[in-house]
């Protein structure tokens, strides 16, 4: 939804989605795979991820949709989806940016990497809203979209956890 900005409401709406179709994923998944599950999480924002969240918008500006989605979660870890989903928390953000700086995504005046997949793979939202993967495991190669918007990302990220019931 290009244009339209991220609704906090609709987020915690999305995380309750996502925690039950984890439970309901979690209570079958030794008998499927053969193996326990590792911890699979969205969790909620504290009062700390909050405190990182303000070091982070102090330290570069970032999309208004990222600092909508560290108001509700802090971040997510998904290890059994997929190949691996993680949400990085604000301060591992902040910290990767320290680091790394923004991705060298062209078109994008800053773009912050703030998930991942199991693979390596970097996701980066850009002040554009898009959602940016990169194409290796590198901060330093390119990145194609991946989603018009952070709620098309959650939304993507839904499907895979209900694919998987």
């Amino acid at each position: 939804m290009p244009g339209e900005r991220l609704d906090a409401e609709w987020v915690r709406s999305w995380r309750e989605q996502a925690d039950a179709a984890l439970t309901k994923l979690m209570q079958s998944f030794l008998q499927t795979h053969g193996f326990p599950p590792g911890r699979n999480a969205v969790t909620l924002a504290t009062d700390g991820s909050h405190l990182a969240t303000s070091a982070l918008v102090d330290l570069t500006p970032i999309p208004s949709d990222l600092t909508t989605l560290y108001w509700v979660i802090s971040e997510a870890s998904l290890p059994d989806v997929d190949s691996g989903y993680f949400i990085h928390s604000p301060a591992t953000v902040a910290e990767h940016f320290r680091e790394y700086g923004p991705a060298p995504i062209d078109g994008e005046w800053i773009a912050l990497v703030f998930a991942s997949d199991g693979g390596g793979h970097l996701f980066a939202i850009g002040d554009s809203g898009q959602i940016w993967k990169s194409t290796t495991a590198s901060w330093l190669d390119d990145f194609d979209v991946a989603a018009a918007s952070l709620q098309e990302f959650l939304e993507q990220l839904s499907g895979r956890i209900t694919n998987q019931l």
